[in-house]
């Protein structure tokens, strides 16, 4: 029994940060911090592991020396079941490397097919809570089966590199319940102007959906009201924007296994990504319990600044200690 399985890819990411600006062709830039850390589907899952939940992640990868590093990193988190995690020694061990600084990151990506997400599972299904994976491929028939078996499936989506962006993967919408996706990937999507635009229209196709808009926060529908909700996220001072995205998406799920209010989700799920900037690297980056709940205190005296309501910050470090 798991609360969260994640399936997808894993990356070992090379994150440079602190550089000035990409280099020109033939150029050079210098970064002042450097890390080798588990990324990709790992992210999600070690996020969601440090806040608690029971996590198994199904992935691929080889049993080169990146691959090592990824199982050594990835075992020392309480948590998470590394059970579905398969080695393959025909594959390289995807990987990323990420220039980053306070605004924005870059990634050059190298990824082979035999390390993409399984499409087929070996032996019994595990009692899942809930799956997450990306819909940008159809989905397996795996987790179909979990869906029958009261498993809430959480898609997501990536960087479409063709630039097409085709609409074709909002049919896939019907085979999730919960869809998380951040502004750019929204109105490409859609072919919308705006965030809201975008969400109104998703709104339409799937149950539940949320649009992260980086320090802007988190746009959804309440499916209980139909009322759109825009939640700020606190504002901090950004190291590495690596992973955020996941951290978001791990933590969303996480209030969404005890049952809060939509807002307090949001809220929750800001805090957790915005907790994770301060930090260098994907996986490395997302924050502890220990963490939140002593983030919580340093913005305590400004709860109304910080977009989080005295009830919430209860609510949320009832689950911390």
């Amino acid at each position: 029994m798991v609360d969260v399985l994640f399936a997808g890819e894993v990356f070992c990411d090379l994150v440079f940060a602190g550089i000035p600006h990409l280099p020109a062709p033939g150029g050079e830039v210098y970064a002042d911090r450097f890390a080798v850390v588990p990324g990709g589907t790992a992210t999600r899952s070690v996020a969601a592991a440090r806040l608690g939940l029971r996590t198994g992640l199904f992935a691929v990868i080889g049993t080169d020396f990146l691959g090592d590093h990824l199982v050594t990193e990835l075992a020392r988190e309480q948590n998470l079941d590394l059970s579905w995690l398969r080695r393959d020694p025909a594959v390289q061990t995807p990987v990323t490397v990420a220039a980053t600084n306070e605004h924005d990151r870059t990634f050059i990506t190298y990824e082979e097919e035999g390390a993409r997400r399984p499409q087929v599972w070996d032996g019994e299904l595990p009692d899942a809570r809930f799956v997450q994976l990306t819909i940008g491929r159809p989905l397996p028939g795996w987790v179909s089966r979990l869906r029958a078996r009261g498993t809430r499936v959480v898609g997501g989506v990536g960087w479409d590199p063709t630039g097409r962006w085709s609409p074709e993967l909002l049919t896939r919408l019907a085979e999730v319940d919960v869809f998380v996706c951040n502004a750019v990937e929204a109105t490409s999507y859609t072919r919308t102007g705006t965030v809201e635009e975008a969400v109104k229209v998703l709104d339409d196709l799937v149950a539940d959906v949320v649009v992260t808009d980086g320090p802007r926060g988190a746009v959804a529908v309440d499916g209980v009201t139909g009322e759109l909700v825009r939640i700020p996220a606190p504002s901090v001072p950004a190291v590495d924007p690596t992973g955020a995205g996941d951290v978001f998406t791990a933590a969303f799920i996480t209030g969404l296994s005890h049952g809060w209010p939509l807002a307090t989700r949001l809220r929750f799920a800001g805090l957790c990504a915005a907790l994770s900037v301060r930090s260098l690297g994907g996986a490395a980056a997302a924050p502890h319990r220990a963490a939140v709940d002593a983030f919580l205190t340093e913005i305590s005296g400004f709860t109304e600044k910080s977009g989080i309501p005295g009830d919430d910050v209860e609510r949320i470090r009832a689950i911390l200690r």
